[in-house]
């Protein structure tokens, strides 16, 4: 049956058409944006995929930025361990030449006090951003080296440095910080407060490390404070510009990073003191000590070829190795963090890659399915104009 108010086949070739605009209209998005998965209404979990990915792609960014400072950082400790082992080498032939009889002593101990000034001077100019690793103001130094991705979420993870302690300051037990009891009795807080800082309450002296304490108990740069609780010890470095509440605050930190539990021992932080509540229904011992920074060059000061050349030959080979297992344990040390940015680079375009192959555009693909959809369109309109046609045919049935 034909008729006039219904055509069946222009309806059919309408649909077709629309069909046919719809997928070259996509195709020309895909083209134009280079994206097949642009947003989420393209492919919700594609999509989803790679913008996880894409986080995890910036994220590394920044751990490729912190290796790299991580890498400069022990590129100048590094040199600074590799010129002091330069210097005491010179050092040693000086002291050499003093185990002669006649040669004068006096001046080869003035050249050994001038090298010993310049490795003072080195060690002390030996910081990259503030952080200097060979002066023995740190015990170590975590560079973030990855970002760890599991089942259970995203965790980060560091490479830790070990510093070496190259300077000349010689150790002594420091009598400064009070407890004010020995053990921890269950509901009764103990406090440690009373460490004074040279330069005054408040901070170390702008001149710290290298400046010689008011008092021996006057903290400096480079002091180790340790503080244990029953069987956990923790320890803190004093570094340039800390406070009281700085100190105790790390040593509260190291605490619990040690594995002091939070539910058996409350450390709470008031006005410079560190209080430490025991709440389990033992006692525990609770003891404070505190050392000056001892360099690992302290015996440098002690030398003096004009009256024991003998010994001033046995020292400086001592510290002559210190000084190379200081260098070569930065040279290790840098090689692996050179090793994990390689690794983050590679891995970082692997994602790229990753992302790309699920949401970017096959040119090629998309070049092809473009020009098909373009001759669908054209015949597509052609069938339409013929079935818009076919009514006119009925015409002829009247006349």
């Amino acid at each position: 049956m034909s008729s006039i108010l219904t055509n069946n086949s222009a309806m059919v070739a309408l649909q077709t058409m629309k069909g046919i605009n719809m997928n070259l209209n996509k195709t020309q998005a895909d083209i134009s944006t280079g994206k097949e998965v642009a947003t989420a209404r393209d492919n919700a979990a594609v999509w989803a995929i790679s913008k996880v990915m894409e986080s995890d792609v910036e994220g590394f960014k920044g751990i490729s930025d912190s290796l790299s400072v991580g890498s400069a950082t022990l590129t100048v400790a590094r040199q600074a361990s590799e010129s002091v082992t330069k210097l005491l080498t010179e050092m040693k032939g000086k002291i050499v030449s003093a185990q002669a009889e006649n040669v004068d002593r006096d001046k080869i101990q003035t050249d050994v006090v001038a090298l010993r000034s310049q490795i003072e001077s080195v060690v002390g100019a030996a910081q990259f951003n503030g952080l200097n690793l060979v002066d023995g103001s740190q015990t170590s130094v975590n560079v973030l080296s990855s970002l760890d991705r599991s089942a259970t979420g995203v965790a980060s993870s560091n490479i830790n440095v070990t510093a070496q302690n190259l300077s000349t300051d010689a150790g002594a037990a420091l009598t400064n910080g009070t407890l004010s009891a020995a053990n921890v009795v269950t509901g009764t807080p103990v406090t440690l407060n009373g460490f004074t800082f040279q330069g005054g309450a408040g901070a170390l002296a702008a001149n710290a490390p290298t400046a010689a304490p008011a008092t021996l108990t006057a903290l400096i740069a480079g002091d180790s404070i340790e503080l244990n609780v029953g069987s956990v010890a923790g320890r803190y470095v004093v570094k340039e510009g800390d406070t009281a509440d700085s100190l105790v605050s790390g040593l509260k930190n190291a605490l619990t990073a040690n594995g002091l539990s939070d539910s058996d021992f409350t450390l709470s932080l008031a006005s410079g003191a560190l209080s430490v509540a025991n709440n389990t229904n033992e006692s525990a011992a609770i003891s404070v000590s505190a050392t000056r920074g001892t360099g690992g060059l302290a015996g440098l000061n002690s030398i003096d070829v004009a009256t024991d050349p003998a010994s001033a030959l046995q020292d400086i080979e001592a510290m002559l190795q210190t000084s190379i297992d200081a260098a070569a344990s930065f040279g290790s040390a840098q090689n692996r963090i050179d090793i994990q940015s390689d690794f983050v680079g590679s891995l970082t375009d692997s994602l790229k890659t990753g992302i790309g192959a699920m949401v970017d555009t096959d040119m090629e693909e998309a070049s092809a399915r473009l020009q098909a959809l373009q001759v669908q369109q054209q015949l597509a309109t052609q069938a339409l104009s013929i079935a818009n046609q076919q009514p006119q045919g009925l015409l002829s049935l009247f006349r």
